[in-house]
């Protein structure tokens, strides 16, 4: 089989409708090892700025295209992704350091990402109104012009296809920033893609860059809405911007999500549930269990069988071996990791397993008898931590749960799916897992944050995404111009 990703295509290059050379090249570090893979190029704001006019013209074109058109662009890009899922997850797993299902979990989604855009291009634009005037009424859909996508490092794929590919479905050009620890996966991956599906030149700019590079996206006046996913901090910073230059900006940012398990749980299962939410890809995902509110009267018996999960864990390099998790993306993060894990120790927290690391490769965590001021029971780890606490009450289980700056994911674990769902009427969240962890999302589905965890701007699903990329306009027409009296 051909290669999509053969290198001397696109190292050392940024693409805007074609390859070409950027700033200072970025070595891509293999997390897992510290060898270097490739380079790629980095994007400055002069970049971005010529990527945006270029894109403007592109999108003119391509809006005026018919929608069978688009949809089969996104169509051929869903089965390139099918085509080529094991190369592109080979990338996921080596740049990232993924393991390989978690990559297998990208490139479907990615697939189903354009397939259900595709089916977006073609639903209906709008709808007739009533009005008072003897003429005719209605809205319609239009695009909003120039999308930017900014995305992070954590599900690289899936992060940026689900806003790439209903922005493109609706007539929309997209100026993708990935992150640059993950600029191939994340970004050259998409831009060969939709380069072999047949879309336009112009109408897709992939631009890994740093700060300056991102600023350059929201301000630019072309770009009319961002679609960006990553830290609170980062989310308030890029949110004030686009306030500042009136755009839209559908942010989803941090989570800090609570795992309810009530005293009627099947044990074995509800910590399997568990240790999957909390150390799922290294527990660097937003949505991870960051919280885990167990009953006071199965919590010794939870917490012991969590500690033995966890150890049993395999930590190692996803490239080379069957491991169960892989290194975290770079020191900094995993000092982080550590410094939160230490200062939680020293509040009050017993450490019963995990609390350490080698290279990049942090062990799986448990913090039992976690006090709910500790600082990793407070804040989001983005890390393979399980801090655990008890409750008596489903009074005080709400309380805790809602005790908390973000409200993105809730997972219930209970034996009466019911009672989940009274529980969940309590706790303000953007999603909401009964008898699941707190991980979880679908093409098909609409996603997003409350309060520190996002603005509630959501991609996913026909609803969400028309919203996210298409203005209303209102139309009138009528046969004879009207006599006023002026």
């Amino acid at each position: 089989m051909t290669s999509l990703l053969n290198k001397p295509v696109w190292e050392s290059r940024i693409f805007t409708g074609e390859w070409v050379a950027g700033g200072e090249d970025r070595v891509v570090v293999e997390p897992a090892t510290g060898k270097q893979l490739t380079t790629v190029g980095t994007a400055t704001p002069d970049d971005v700025a010529a990527a945006a006019t270029g894109a403007t013209a592109a999108q003119k074109a391509w809006a005026a295209r018919p929608y069978t058109e688009r949809a089969a662009v996104l169509r051929r890009a869903g089965q390139l992704f099918e085509q080529y899922a094991e190369e592109i997850g080979e990338w996921i797993v080596r740049e990232g350091g993924s393991i390989r299902a978690k990559a297998e979990t990208e490139t479907h989604t990615a697939a189903e990402e354009c397939y259900n855009a595709a089916a977006l291009a073609a639903h209906p634009v709008g709808e007739v109104l009533r009005s008072e005037q003897p003429r005719l009424s209605f809205s319609r859909r239009v695009p909003v012009g120039t999308v930017g996508v900014i995305a992070p490092f954590n599900f690289p794929l899936i992060l940026s296809i689900r806003a790439v590919a209903p922005a493109l479905a609706l007539g929309n050009s997209v100026i993708l920033k990935p992150d640059p620890r993950t600029a191939i996966c994340g970004g050259v991956v998409l831009a060969r893609i939709f380069e072999e599906a047949g879309l336009p030149a112009g109408v897709l700019s992939m631009l890994p860059g740093g700060a300056d590079a991102g600023e350059a996206v929201v301000v630019h006046p072309s770009v009319r809405v961002i679609a960006f996913t990553g830290s609170t901090r980062a989310g308030r910073a890029v949110g004030e911007l686009a306030g500042r230059h009136l755009k839209r900006a559908h942010l989803e940012l941090g989570g800090n999500n609570a795992l309810i398990v009530m005293d009627d749980v099947d044990l074995e299962k509800a910590v399997s549930v568990g240790a999957f939410g909390s150390y799922m890809h290294q527990g660097q995902i937003c949505m991870a269990t960051g919280r885990q509110l167990v009953h006071e009267s199965i919590v010794g018996d939870y917490t012991a069988l969590l500690a033995e999960h966890a150890e049993r864990l395999p930590v190692g390099d996803p490239f080379t071996g069957e491991v169960a998790m892989g290194p975290i993306i770079d020191a900094r993060q995993r000092d982080q990791i550590h410094a939160l894990v230490s200062d939680s120790i020293a509040a009050g927290a017993r450490l019963a397993a995990g609390g350490t690391y080698e290279d990049l490769f942090y062990r799986p965590t448990v913090l039992a008898d976690t006090p709910r001021t500790a600082p990793a029971f407070v804040n989001e780890v983005f890390g393979p931590v399980a801090p655990v606490t008890s409750f008596a009450t489903v009074e005080e289980a709400v309380a805790v749960a809602n005790d908390s700056e973000y409200a993105l994911s809730l997972g219930i674990l209970t034996g009466d799916a019911m009672k989940g769902l009274e529980i969940a009427q309590q706790i303000p969240t953007g999603l909401v897992h009964i008898n699941d962890q707190t991980v979880g999302d679908e093409a098909v589905v609409p996603f997003g944050g409350l309060a520190s965890s996002g603005n509630g701007g959501r991609v996913g699903g026909i609803g969400a995404n028309l919203d996210a990329f298409t203005e209303t306009q209102w139309v009138t027409a009528q046969s004879a111009l009207p006599i006023y009296p002026f």
